[in-house]
């Protein structure tokens, strides 16, 4: 069985790292995933007045979670945190109050930064934003991705082979962590 996958990055920056590694995942992801972004440019900025008569493009922006079955953030690190457009693209999601599109939608985490420890930092910072929303998540294994120039192509080509093999691997034990979380019964009767 195949699952859709809905694709947030995290970074609006057009030559975004982050992007390039969302590229990639498009072209490792395994069969049973089918991956489709969704955007999060055009979101304004949150703001609770907007419950009552949520824009059209928040409209449009949770209908598009609602129909996917999992959820793939690929986010860059800022000030060891999440970027805002990403906190913000959540907050949409996940308001106003019983109307979360979030909830029981299993996701995973990745990030690429030049430093050592790749994204770490905001990664927890996200996962603990997840976990408030009551997004099911791919604990293990985790995927901090130091890039270095060449890493990835323009055509979303890995030119390391450990790292592409790696890619692989957490892919495909996203695609198991997705298959048990929607065979979970009490998850299908609640999605």
């Amino acid at each position: 069985m195949a699952y859709s996958v809905g694709v947030f990055i995290g970074s609006l920056a057009s030559d975004s790292i982050n992007r390039t590694l969302a590229n990639v995942l498009f072209r490792l992801a395994p069969k049973n995933l089918e991956l489709e972004e969704i955007p999060i440019k055009d979101l304004p900025l949150y703001n609770r007045d907007f419950d009552a008569n949520y824009p059209p493009v928040a409209r449009q922006f949770k209908d598009h979670i609602a129909r996917v079955d999992a959820l793939l953030f690929v986010t860059p690190e800022y000030n060891r945190s999440i970027p805002g457009v990403l906190k913000n693209a959540i907050d949409w999601g996940s308001r106003p109050y019983g109307k979360n599109a979030f909830a029981l939608k299993p996701s995973a985490v990745i990030g690429t930064s030049p430093g050592a420890i790749g994204t770490a930092v905001g990664q927890q910072h996200l996962r603990s934003i997840l976990s408030f929303v009551n997004s099911p998540e791919m604990a293990q294994p985790e995927a901090y991705i130091q890039t270095r120039p060449g890493l990835f192509t323009d055509d979303g080509e890995v030119t390391d082979k450990d790292t592409e093999a790696f890619l692989r691997e957490w892919f495909d034990a996203f695609g198991i962590f997705v298959a048990k979380v929607h065979g979970i019964e009490g998850v299908k009767k609640q999605a």
